[in-house]
C-alpha cells in the first residue's frame, strides 16, 4: 500500500474508531445523572474490558504480550498510567460535573495534544510539530468551540468549568499514553499489533483498577445492576471497539507525524456523532446558529486533515 493509501486508511479506521468511542460519553452520562460513583464508572470499565478481550488473544498472541511486560515492566506501568488510568479517572469524573456535549468537546482538545507533546517524546524529526497539521487541528478546535457556545448559551457554571479542565487533562494523557508505547516498542524492537497493545496496557492497568475500585467501595458500596450494565456497554464498544480501532489507525502511521496527528484528530468527530445521536435517539434538537456553524468547521477540518496527510506523504522524502 502506497504512503498516501496508508495516511488516509489510518484517517478512515480512526474516524471509525471515534464512533464507538461516543458511547462513553453518553454512556458515563446516563450512569453519572443515576447517581453512580464516578470512580465505579472509571474502574469497571477497565475490570469489564480485560475478560472481554481474552478471546481475542488465542492462537499464541498472548505469549509475546507477557513476554513484552515481563522485559519492561515500568514502561508499560509508566504509559498504562498515562493512557489509560490517568485519562479515564478524568473522563469519568468530568460526566459528574457537565452534560456528555460538554465533554464530548472538550475532550477534543486531543486534536492538537498529542503533536505539541511530541517535542518532549521524541529525539527524531518527529519532534517537530507539523505545522500544516496543526494549523488545521486548531481550525477543528475553534469549531469544537463554537459549537460548545452554542450549546452553552454563552455561560458556563463552576461545575462546567471543573469538567472542562478534567477533560483537558484527559485529552492530553490519552494520545502521550498512546504514542509513549509506541515509541518505547519501537526503541526496544518489539511488535505488537494494535489488540496486542490494547490488552496489555490494560492487564498493565489492572493493580491501579483494583485500587480505585476499592476506593469506590469505600464511598459509595456496590456498584448497582444498572451501572455495571452501562459500564459494560461503555467497555465493549470504547473500551475494545473503539481502542482496538485506534491504536490501529495510529499504529500504521507511527512513523508519520503528519498522518499520525491527522488520525489522532479524527476524534474531532466525536462530537458530531454525540449531537447525530442525541437527535436521532433522544429527540434533541439540530444544532443551530453558533453551533451549527460549529459542526460545519469541524466537518470541513476533518477534510482538510485528510487531504493534509495525503499529501504530505506522497511528498518525497
Amino acid at each position: 500500500m502506497s504512503a498516501s493509501r496508508t495516511a488516509l486508511a489510518a484517517v478512515a479506521i480512526a474516524l471509525l474508531s471515534a464512533l464507538f468511542f461516543t458511547s462513553t460519553y453518553v454512556l458515563n452520562r446516563a450512569a453519572a445523572v443515576d447517581g453512580a460513583h464516578w470512580a465505579w464508572t472509571a474502574s469497571l470499565r477497565y475490570l469489564i474490558t480485560l475478560p472481554l478481550m481474552l478471546p481475542l488473544m488465542r492462537g499464541g498472541r498472548l505469549v509475546p504480550v507477557l513476554a513484552a511486560m515481563r522485559a519492561h515492566p515500568g514502561a508499560w506501568l509508566l504509559w498504562s498510567g498515562i493512557g489509560f488510568v490517568l485519562f479515564y479517572l478524568c473522563l469519568s469524573a468530568a460526566a459528574a460535573s457537565g452534560p456528555s456535549w460538554l465533554v464530548a468537546g472538550s475532550f477534543q482538545l486531543t486534536v492538537v495534544a498529542g503533536m505539541l507533546a511530541s517535542p518532549f517524546l521524541y529525539r527524531d524529526a518527529r519532534a517537530r510539530i507539523p505545522r500544516a497539521a496543526l494549523a488545521v487541528g486548531l481550525v477543528v478546535l475553534a469549531g469544537v468551540l463554537l459549537m460548545q457556545v452554542g450549546h452553552a448559551e454563552g455561560r458556563l457554571d463552576a461545575a462546567g468549568w471543573w469538567a472542562l479542565a478534567l477533560v483537558a487533562v484527559a485529552a492530553f494523557a490519552y494520545p502521550v499514553g498512546n504514542r509513549g508505547l509506541l515509541l518505547h516498542l519501537e526503541r526496544a524492537g518489539i511488535e505488537l499489533d494494535a489488540t496486542q497493545r490494547v490488552f496489555g496496557l490494560t492487564l498493565a492497568s489492572l493493580p491501579a483498577w483494583l485500587a480505585v475500585a476499592a476506593f469506590a467501595y469505600g464511598r459509595a458500596g456496590l456498584p448497582t445492576p444498572a451501572q455495571v450494565g452501562l459500564a459494560a456497554g461503555v467497555a465493549l464498544g470504547a473500551g475494545v471497539i473503539a481502542t482496538v480501532l485506534f491504536f490501529r489507525a495510529t499504529g500504521l502511521v507511527r512513523r508519520d507525524p503528519v498522518a499520525l496527528a491527522a488520525a489522532e484528530a479524527m476524534q474531532a468527530a466525536e462530537i458530531l456523532f454525540a449531537t447525530l445521536l442525541g437527535v436521532l435517539w433522544l429527540g434533541e434538537a439540530w444544532p443551530q446558529g453558533i453551533a451549527a456553524v460549529g459542526a460545519g468547521v469541524v466537518i470541513a477540518g476533518i477534510v482538510a486533515f485528510s487531504w493534509v496527510a495525503a499529501r504530505a506523504a506522497r511528498a518525497p522524502a
